[in-house]
């Protein structure tokens, strides 16, 4: 992991933590429950910044795939074939480009900052819908089409994930500047 400090390891593991409390707070509904994951993956790129936030979201997925059930429905190796799988690696690409596109804010003014979760937002869209077609239609032989994956994996997620961007980002732009001040906020 680098030249992280003991700091940089616990906040790592803190978020992954977070992540995986946040995917027990749900709404079931078919194919893709929606859970608190979002707000929480937003907040560590906003937080961690992209390094760590990347590497939180990549120690929550190897805890869950070595088999510890800390995701939604479960863990273990064959998650990788779960039609929401995509979304947990979303997580880590949507961490990742929250944090980079954040980093060289001088002032952390909110259109900027939700434009960043939205950013973030875009990458794990990308990550859970091309993985939700992918196993539906060529793993489960479930032929379902790019408008049906985005009407039951991006349409429904839409408004609660906007709440979570919208929540993130006022709540970052008044803790980011205190953590700068502090030193406390992402170095990376």
């Amino acid at each position: 992991m680098g030249n992280f400090k003991a700091k940089d390891m616990i906040l790592i593991a803190l978020f992954a933590a977070l992540t995986a409390i946040g995917a027990f707070i749900k709404i079931p509904i078919p194919y893709v429950p929606i859970t608190l994951q979002v707000l929480f993956c937003a907040y560590s790129g906003l937080l961690l910044g992209a390094k760590r936030g990347l590497y939180s979201q990549l120690l929550y997925l190897a805890i869950g795939l070595i088999g510890i059930p800390i995701f939604t429905n479960g863990g273990g190796p064959a998650y990788v074939l779960q039609p929401t799988f995509g979304y947990l690696v979303g997580f880590a690409l949507c961490s990742y480009i929250i944090g980079k596109v954040t980093k060289n804010m001088k002032e952390y003014k909110l259109h900027r900052v939700f434009g960043a979760v939205l950013m973030g937002l875009v990458g794990l869209y990308v990550c859970g819908l091309t993985h939700l077609y992918l196993i539906m239609n060529f793993y489960l032989h479930k032929s379902m089409s790019i408008s049906a994956v985005i009407g039951v994996g991006l349409i429904p997620f839409i408004p609660t994930d906007l709440l979570s961007a919208i929540i993130a980002s006022i709540s970052s732009i008044y803790v980011l500047p205190i953590l700068k001040r502090t030193g406390l906020l992402h170095s990376n």
